[in-house]
C-alpha cells in the first residue's frame, strides 16, 4: 500500500491518475529546490509528471532541468507516496503518484526553461518547513535525520 499525504479523496469525485518523478538534490549542505511562482507560489522538490512513453528516470532528468536549469546524476529511488489534489494549471483533480529520488546536482546549464520557476538553494531543515507538500517534507526529513 502506498502512503497518502494531504487531503483524502472526495467521495464521488473522479481523479485522473498522474504519476510523477521528483528529486531530492543535496549539494554542499544545501538542497536544490524550485520555487513555483504561478499558480501556487510555493517551494517544491523539482520534478513533475511522467509523459506517455517516458520512463520515470527520463521524466526526472527532463523535469529537473526544466524547473532548475541543472543536470543531475546517479538518481536512486527512495520511495513513493500519493496525494489527491486539484491542479488548476490543468483543470483536473489528480491522484498524484509521486516517485521520489535522491540524485546529485552536477552543474547548471542556465536558468529554468519552465515559466514561473526559479532554482533555489536551501538548508535541508529549512526546506522541511518551507516545502509545500507534506509528502516531500517527510522524505526530506527522513534523509536528514
Amino acid at each position: 500500500m502506498i502512503k497518502r499525504y494531504g487531503n483524502s479523496p472526495k467521495p464521488g469525485q473522479n481523479y485522473v491518475l498522474r504519476p510523477g518523478a521528483y528529486a531530492i538534490l543535496p549539494r554542499d549542505g544545501q538542497l536544490l529546490l524550485t520555487y513555483q511562482g504561478e499558480p501556487h507560489h510555493e517551494f517544491q522538490l523539482p520534478g513533475g509528471g511522467i509523459d506517455p512513453g517516458e520512463s520515470p528516470i527520463q521524466a526526472l532528468h527532463r523535469e529537473v532541468f526544466e524547473e532548475t536549469g541543472w543536470r543531475i546524476a546517479k538518481p536512486m529511488r527512495v520511495g513513493v507516496f500519493r496525494r489527491f489534489v486539484y491542479m488548476p494549471e490543468y483543470g483536473i483533480n489528480a491522484e498524484k503518484i509521486c516517485h521520489i529520488y535522491l540524485a546529485r546536482p552536477v552543474r547548471p546549464h542556465g536558468p529554468p526553461s519552465e515559466a514561473g520557476h526559479e532554482a533555489v538553494w536551501m538548508n535541508p531543515r529549512d526546506a522541511v518547513q518551507e516545502i509545500a507538500n507534506d509528502g516531500d517534507a517527510a522524505f526530506i526529513a527522513g534523509l536528514i535525520d
